[in-house]
This record gives C-alpha cells, sequence and structure tokens, in this order.
C-alpha cells in the first residue's frame, strides 16, 4: 500500500503565490510519475502538471508560465509552486502518483486532496 499525502493548500489572493507538497510513502514500489490534478465543483478532474521520475514535464495550458512542478526523486516528493494565482485556479487539488510494485503490477494511487482558494 502506497500512501499518498498533500499539504500546503489554503486562501490567497488573486496575483499571489501557494507551494503544494505531496509525498509518497510505504516499501516495495518504484514510481514511474507524480502528478497534480485539480476538481473544481461540478467539474471533472483535470490535469493540472505531470513530472516523470526520467524528468519529462507536462502542463496544462492554462498553468504555463506560472506554475512549476518539481521532484524529489530521494524523497518520493512532489512540488508545485504556483504563481500569479487567479480566481479560477480555485480548486481542490489532488497528487496522483503511478508506479509499480515489486510484484510487477502498475498501481495508481491519490492523495486526499488540499483547497485551494483563490479571492478576487
Amino acid at each position: 500500500q502506497v500512501q499518498v499525502v498533500e499539504s500546503g493548500g489554503g486562501l490567497v489572493q488573486a496575483g499571489g503565490s501557494l507551494r503544494l507538497s505531496c509525498a509518497a510513502s510505504g516499501s516495495g514500489f518504484s514510481i514511474i510519475s507524480m502528478g497534480w490534478y485539480r476538481q473544481a465543483p461540478a467539474e471533472t478532474r483535470d490535469l493540472v502538471a505531470v513530472e516523470t521520475t526520467a524528468g519529462v514535464k507536462d502542463y496544462a495550458d492554462s498553468v504555463k508560465g506560472r506554475f512549476t512542478i518539481s521532484r524529489d526523486n530521494a524523497k518520493n516528493t512532489v512540488y508545485l509552486q504556483m504563481n500569479n494565482l487567479k480566481p479560477e485556479d480555485t480548486a481542490v487539488y489532488y497528487c496522483k502518483v503511478v508506479g509499480i510494485r515489486s510484484t510487477h503490477s502498475l498501481f495508481t494511487d491519490w492523495g486526499q486532496g488540499t483547497q485551494v482558494t483563490v479571492s478576487s
């Protein structure tokens, strides 16, 4: 079992910054990618940013130039630096971990989510 725990959400004014963190813990697994998704009320859960263990990154068009994803592979941790936040960034942000267990089975695990609220 892989535990995924996010932190760092909160309330911020438009134009402000927040940094989210997500750590994956447990044993007997290797991580393929870690990423961030977000879900606003009555909306689907959409990709924000993802980074593979090889260092390949991808961003949603709406956050390019404002958000930066980074990883600490040794700590199985991923960060999301969010700058110039806008009210439309308000959502619950979820961390997603994709990996492979020592049994050679693939897995996808999600964190519990952290609320980000941007006031205008």
